[in-house]
């Protein structure tokens, strides 16, 4: 116990790197999948930009490299990252390689999140004359505004679980702080308390995400 007061300031640093790099991670990895996710819907068939060989290809690209255990992905983006500038280790591989993984997750939360839209809202604001980019970039987001919400919130709480896995290869934050300080120190104190921390992190965030969904709905 004693140790782990004399930890705390580490502790205090390894929480805000959680926090930075599950934040840097949602914002690209965020984009990146919304992008793609907009694709995915907008090119499938019957869709508003229906287009079989786009389509066929994200779809593929996103089910390869899905279903990778993280752990195996962080692994095999170390050499591409320092292929490209970034170290192999550490905040900055950890944001990469979370952004990686998380935009082909969060692109099919998007997509599934879409196609929730009634088909007869979208054939009402065509029959108004608006125009399919409009509907895609506008209409379709805003109608489905609250379960999106929800998706992104379940996206961070799987980020924050990224990141301590990413500790693992000396990627920071609580991960890597529980691993050297308690399991490698035969210390659960210490363990135990960065796992609370890492609850406390995913309630905020699942407390946050379902008080925005509710207000969103409620419109």
């Amino acid at each position: 116990m004693d140790r782990l007061i004399e930890l705390l300031p580490q502790l205090w640093d390894a929480t805000l790197e959680t926090l930075f790099v599950a934040t840097a991670a949602l914002i690209f990895g965020g984009l990146a999948g919304l992008v793609l996710g907009l694709a995915l819907y907008a090119t499938r068939a019957g869709s508003i930009f229906p287009n079989r060989v786009v389509f066929g290809t994200l779809n593929v690209i996103v089910n390869t490299f899905r279903p990778i255990p993280f752990i195996i992905l962080l692994l095999a983006l170390q050499p591409i990252a320092r292929g490209i500038g970034l170290p192999g280790i550490g905040v900055p591989f950890a944001i990469f390689a979370i952004t990686i993984a998380s935009l082909f997750a969060i692109s099919r939360i998007v997509e599934q999140n879409l196609l929730t839209v009634r088909p007869g809202v979208i054939e009402a604001a065509r029959a108004a004359g608006a125009s399919r980019s409009r509907i895609l970039f506008l209409l379709v987001p805003r109608e489905s505004l609250g379960p999106l919400v929800l998706g992104y919130t379940f996206v961070v709480v799987a980020l924050v679980d990224m990141t301590a896995i990413a500790g693992a290869v000396a990627a920071g934050g609580l991960g890597e702080f529980a691993i050297n300080y308690g399991s490698k120190q035969f210390n659960p104190w210490v363990t135990w308390t960065a796992v609370l921390v890492i609850v406390a992190i995913v309630q905020t965030v699942q407390f946050i995400g379902n008080a925005l969904a509710r207000r969103v709905l409620r419109r």
